[in-house]
């Protein structure tokens, strides 16, 4: 049934704090693409799930490190040092221009300067952060209870990759596409991608990715997606499982809306459902040797 542990979160109700958000983490973001290491699939750029919201990882500056956090509880951006210097901004209704105003203003007192490309990615229509004064919502509610719903999420995420004893991600929050993902690879390359070097890099190999978004582009609506690249043949006919999973032909990626999940009896089982069952049809359409790659159950003792 649904409860507070799985909040609802309607796309029309919160889309405009949605919309402000995405560019205040890609502000943020920004920052941490400028001094992070350059891992590979641009993990090092990714935001974590914590306790109080989303953060950075821990970022490089000369002999010092700090970490940028949106703490949705007491709804500040937080930023710490290794040397226990610490500043805040408070998230509140304002608009992109300023926030990225005000962050690199943080930054500088903190004796943090950095330089960024103040202009979004991923979205259509993209307007520089200095210049964007149509985004200025913040519902602290709303942002709330998104956070409360990556909680979940990331915690589910984590448990299904204990089988798999492949190469796979962290569960990353992505600030460009604004979604928390998690990826297995075959360890077999991929044919060579087109696109920017951050996506040829991303798809480099074989993988199979799942995630969970908030709405956007054809699927206005909290959504779970799972797809592999390259898609094997066949893909788009399998059978997944729980009851309300799809293939969107548009996106090319199945996908179980978040409140078929929420009013699931077993939320966490219907997740596993669709992890499972999305990985099962892509790794065995794409003969990914799932031998060596999964962990063997240990056999009942006699």
């Amino acid at each position: 049934m649904a409860s507070e542990t799985w909040p609802a979160l309607p796309y029309e109700e919160w889309k405009d704090t949605y919309a402000t958000l995405h560019m205040w983490t890609q502000i943020v973001g920004k920052v941490a693409l400028a001094l992070a290491p350059p891992i590979n699939h641009s993990w090092a750029i990714a935001m974590r799930v914590t306790p109080r919201g989303i953060s950075t990882q821990s970022l490089p500056h000369g002999k010092r490190s700090f970490t940028m956090e949106f703490d949705f509880v007491s709804h500040r951006l937080v930023i710490e040092t290794s040397d226990g210097d610490t500043g805040s901004l408070q998230l509140a209704p304002t608009t992109v221009a300023d926030f990225y105003r005000e962050v690199m203003k943080a930054l500088a007192e903190l004796s943090l300067p950095v330089t960024i490309w103040p202009m979004p990615v991923e979205i259509p229509d993209p307007v520089r952060f200095d210049r964007d004064i149509q985004h200025h919502s913040y519902v602290p509610e709303q942002a709330n209870r998104f956070w409360r719903v990556l909680v979940q999420i990331d915690r589910v995420f984590n448990a299904s990759r204990c089988e798999f004893l492949g190469k796979c991600s962290p569960v990353n929050f992505f600030w460009g596409s604004f979604d928390l993902a998690i990826t297995r690879f075959s360890g077999r390359t991929a044919p060579p991608r087109e696109g920017p070097a951050f996506m040829r890099d991303a798809y480099s190999h074989e993988v199979i990715s799942h995630g969970f978004w908030p709405g956007s582009g054809p699927v206005l609506e909290p959504a779970f997606y799972s797809y592999a690249v390259p898609e094997p043949a066949g893909l788009k006919d399998a059978r997944v499982r729980p009851d309300g999973a799809y293939y969107h032909r548009e996106l090319g990626e199945f996908i179980l809306p978040y409140e078929v999940v929420r009013n699931s009896p077993a939320p966490d089982a219907a997740i596993y459902a669709f992890i499972d069952s999305t990985y099962d049809a892509a790794s065995t359409l794409g003969h990914w040797d799932r031998g060596a790659l999964e962990r063997v159950p240990a056999k009942a003792e006699p």
